[in-house]
Formats: structure tokens, C-alpha cells, sequence
């Protein structure tokens, strides 16, 4: 590999500090509330870095925020003609540069899902856009995937670079970078050291190492031709979903969920548009306003979670939707495991109700 730099464990935290003189830079932090797993939080001086587990949440809070505002409005009434004027303005936003700093490789590849739905539809979201176009990803070869990491079952590997301006390989010493973009060789004048031959080499064995981690041969690609056979098997789907809790917390932990809800907060005549995330788990997401709701159950709504992911979206953008990082397995209260209920799909059992 080509373009490498190198940076000791001695001085990461100094090159964190530059960086974030020139963006917010988002890294894996451990904290009070979460002193078992890392999150990703911007980077400050002093703070408890873990690059090894995987982080509780991905880092796509970054550019797409749990909540933002699209625009402000002020109504106007007018009393000589009785009519309500609503005028409507946006705030010129400025976006920061940022960095996202040892994200799994999984996290990386996630940034795709959301720049396929934002970015090259009919409609370009001017705000996912601004933040993208200053945003730079530097993932870290997975160490040490889980029982919970499928991303061999989606068509990935804990070394994948896709999605990545940087990747970053562990070494005993620090870390071995490698720019795999314009922007990310660019990145690479941050970090002028040379790696040596023996840590060249380390890194190499790591990045073999590491790719051949997670079992590849188990794709989901067949089972999930399956899904229309299942579509209309409502017992199938009830037997599978009878424990899900509908709480939602996969759609939150996942980084290719993108559902989003938009409401106006008002404070007398002034008022602000927002943008919150939303989950197709919820019973209320697909709500109408005539009462009518074409989900009721979550037999129906986690049919659609799997028929976004694993069908739907391939089909339409040649790729699943989901990149296999476990989350939704390792983090949901009551055990669903996606990656079974596809595979069940192509099986000849029969589940009545």
C-alpha cells in the first residue's frame, strides 16, 4: 500500500488536537454513562479514548442529527381581511468540517446507504449535502468482531475500505494510516512520519488478519430472494416477530436507518420546521390521518424492516441495506436476530398460528 503515515499511541492525542483546531472531530470516548462500551462524542482534550469495542452508537448522528431545524416561520394575521399569512425563511446554516475518527468499517459503508437516499434521488437534501461534502471518514480495521458482526453476510470484511477516506490498521506501537482518497491523502499531511518496514509489515498481517475474521461464506444474497415468497405468510411473520418489543432501539442503533419525522414547534406567531429521527418499528410512523394505519401490527412493520433492507432497497440500489455491525443484535432487549429470520426465509418450515 501506498501513502502511508504513521502516528504512536504517544501522539494520537496531539493529532486529535490539531485536527479539531480545523473540524469536530468525532471519536469513540467512554463516559460515565457509558463506561462499558464507547460512544461517539466531538473530541476534547483528556477524554478516555477506546478504539477496540464497538461503539454503542454508529457515528451517522453526525450528518444526520437526532434533531435539526429545517427553517423558521412567523404567522401574520390580518385582521381587515381575516386571513393568516405564514411567511417562511431559512437561516443561511453554516456547517463545520468534520472528522470521523476511528469508526468500524461497517460504520463507513453505512455513510453509503444514507448518501443513496439523500444524495442521488430525484431530491438532493441540501442539509445531509452540506455536512457530507465537509465531512472526512477514517475507519479503523475491526480488532476483534463479535458473535453480534454479520458484515461477511452482507458482502463486506472487517478491513473493508469502502466508504472510507482513511483507513487506519492497529500495530503495536500505533497506527498505520493509508489514504484511499483525494481527501484522504490530503488528510495525510497532518501525520509526516513514515511508517517503518517492520510496522509496513505488521500492518499488512493485521489487514489479512482481519479480513479473514468473519465468516464470509454464509451470505444473506440467497435467503434474501426469498422474501416475497414469505411476503404474504402472515404466521411466518408473527412467529418470528412474537417477542419484538417494538421499542425501536435497532432502527436508533443502526447506521443505515434513516426515518426521519418532521414537526413545527411553535411559540406564538413564531415557529421552527424540525427534522427528528423516527423508526418504521413504531406503530404511529405509518400512521394516517384518517385513523387508517397499513402496519397495525409489528409482525408487519419488522416485515418492512426486512423487506428495506434486504430486498427493497437491493433491488432498487444494488445493495442491502445494512452493513452487518451487529447492533440491532447486541443491543436488543429481548434477542431479535435479523440475521435468522432471513435466513428462514428460503427454509421450508410452516409456522401456523
Amino acid at each position: 500500500m501506498n501513502n502511508a503515515s504513521f502516528v504512536s499511541h504517544a501522539e494520537l492525542a496531539d493529532l486529535l488536537r490539531r485536527l479539531s483546531e480545523q473540524a469536530e472531530v468525532w471519536v469513540p470516548t467512554r463516559q460515565a454513562m457509558t463506561p462499558h462500551r464507547p460512544m461517539f462524542r466531538p473530541f476534547q482534550a483528556g477524554m478516555d479514548l477506546d478504539f477496540q469495542p464497538m461503539p454503542v452508537t454508529s457515528a451517522k448522528g453526525v450528518l444526520f442529527p437526532q434533531g435539526e431545524e429545517l427553517l423558521k416561520f412567523r404567522k401574520e394575521k390580518s385582521l381587515s381581511e381575516a386571513t393568516v399569512t405564514t411567511l417562511l425563511w431559512e437561516d443561511p446554516a453554516v456547517f463545520r468540517p468534520t472528522i470521523v475518527f476511528g469508526c468500524r468499517p461497517c460504520d463507513a459503508r453505512g455513510f453509503l446507504v444514507f448518501d443513496r437516499a439523500f444524495l442521488q434521488g430525484s431530491f438532493v437534501d441540501p442539509f445531509y449535502k452540506a455536512r457530507r461534502d465537509k465531512n472526512l471518514v477514517v475507519s479503523m480495521v475491526c480488532p476483534e468482531p463479535d458473535a453480534a458482526c454479520f458484515c461477511g453476510a452482507v458482502g463486506s470484511h472487517p478491513a473493508d475500505t469502502e466508504g472510507s477516506d482513511v483507513q487506519m490498521i492497529p500495530v503495536k506501537e500505533g497506527y498505520v494510516l493509508h489514504g484511499l482518497t483525494e481527501k484522504g491523502q490530503e488528510f495525510l499531511k497532518n501525520v509526516e512520519n513514515t511508517p517503518s518496514q517492520a510496522q509496513q509489515e505488521e500492518a499488512r498481517q493485521v489487514w489479512t488478519s482481519a479480513q479473514g475474521s468473519v465468516d464470509s461464506g454464509a451470505s444473506l444474497t440467497d435467503d434474501a430472494q426469498h422474501f416475497f415468497k414469505r411476503f404474504a405468510d402472515t404466521a411466518f411473520w408473527r412467529f418470528h416477530t412474537e417477542r419484538c418489543l417494538s421499542c425501536g432501539v435497532c432502527t436508533y442503533l443502526c447506521p443505515t436507518c434513516y426515518c426521519f419525522t418532521l414537526t413545527d414547534e411553535t411559540n406564538g406567531v413564531h415557529g421552527e420546521r424540525l427534522r427528528s429521527w423516527d423508526a418504521c418499528m413504531f406503530h404511529h410512523f405509518t400512521q394516517e390521518a384518517s385513523g387508517h394505519n397499513p402496519r397495525p401490527t409489528k409482525a408487519e412493520r419488522f416485515r418492512n424492516r426486512v423487506g428495506h433492507k434486504f430486498s427493497y432497497f437491493p433491488e432498487k440500489h444494488g445493495r442491502f441495506a445494512c452493513c452487518g455491525c451487529g447492533r440491532c443484535l447486541r443491543h436488543c432487549p429481548v434477542g431479535m436476530d435479523i440475521r435468522a429470520i432471513v435466513r428462514a426465509l428460503g427454509e421450508s418450515e410452516e409456522v401456523h398460528d
